[in-house]
């Protein structure tokens, strides 16, 4: 079978927790064994987010003072692609996967004139209370929303047209090495009359994931997060998990555009345009949510309303 799993950069690094390296190293140790237990049987690609991370080397580059302009975004997703790739392939090798890992910097061709360019909303970097994130936003010229009960800064992220290096990463599977493919959504860019050129956004990692196992023809796609399942009337006393539904039946819900709607649309657009079954879970229930035991499982036949 093949997989495509993508790993949230907030289950990387849980929300509240500084960004230390060992904090995000354990974390995919933890990890790590049911990651390689499904390599070894299966042919995986993994997509892994990167906003808090990027968002920290952002503050860095725009704080300093040898630097003409800050580094642009494309680049800085460049060089997680490179770190957080590192992790993965030594934590799946230390995990016991004996077949090969590789890291792609991986490009994701997007519509130079997506209005979302225009309407920022992917959330990256460190949470604030309101009086600093509005003070940052004045500092650094940001846009900032609110993220639960934390304010952080949003960026655009223009949804991915065309995943350049998808025939290598194909050819890679063929050949039974798991892949680490378009981290953070993969370096964002736009094709014109002198090529490609990286654009100043992150491309939504869900979006690029579906985008992957649809091109690759995956028979499963999971997202992996920093929460059990989709929850309906998350926040409130009345909120409840959404355990099997289909397609059809997720789309009526309503998501945040910054946090699950993302996830959502994308289990939804694979499931219902490829026949797979898609799933949303928590990363410290991989095994089961790859499974179909734990999380939210996403089909595209009806199963009644969602439960």
């Amino acid at each position: 079978m093949r997989i495509v799993v993508a790993l949230g950069g907030n289950a990387l690094l849980p929300r509240g927790e500084r960004p230390d390296s060992a904090i995000q190293v354990e974390r995919i140790a933890e990890v790590a064994p049911a990651l390689a237990a499904v390599a070894a049987e299966h042919e995986l690609v993994l997509v892994h987010g990167n906003g808090p991370q990027v968002g920290m080397l952002a503050l860095e580059s725009a704080a300093d003072p040898d630097l003409t302009t800050p580094y642009p975004f494309s680049e800085l997703v460049a060089e997680t692609q490179g770190l957080i790739g590192y992790w993965l392939q030594q934590a799946l090798t230390n995990a016991g996967l004996t077949s090969p890992v590789v890291t792609l910097v991986t490009q994701t061709v997007v519509d130079a004139e997506d209005p979302a360019f225009a309407h920022p909303t992917k959330f990256v970097g460190a949470g604030y209370d309101e009086a600093t994130a509005r003070e940052q936003a004045e500092r650094h010229g940001w846009t900032v929303r609110l993220d639960g009960s934390r304010w952080r800064r949003v960026v655009a992220s223009p949804l991915p047209v065309r995943i350049v290096e998808v025939e290598t990463a194909r050819v890679l599977l063929q050949h039974r090495t798991t892949v680490v493919l378009a981290g953070g959504g993969g370096v964002p860019v736009v094709e014109g009359p002198h090529g490609l050129r990286g654009a100043d956004a992150v491309v939504d990692k869900d979006h690029v994931a579906a985008l992957v196992a649809t091109d690759l023809g995956a028979d499963l796609l999971v997202m992996l997060t920093d929460v059990p399942a989709v929850m309906i009337d998350f926040g409130t006393p009345e909120q409840r998990a959404i355990r099997h539904v289909s397609a059809a039946n997720l789309r009526a819900e309503r998501f945040p555009d910054g946090s699950m709607g993302p996830k959502v649309a994308a289990a939804c657009a694979f499931a219902a345009g490829t026949g797979g079954r898609a799933a949303i879970g928590s990363l410290a229930e991989a095994a089961d949510v790859i499974s179909g035991a734990a999380g939210t499982q996403v089909s595209a036949m009806p199963v009644g309303q969602p439960t």
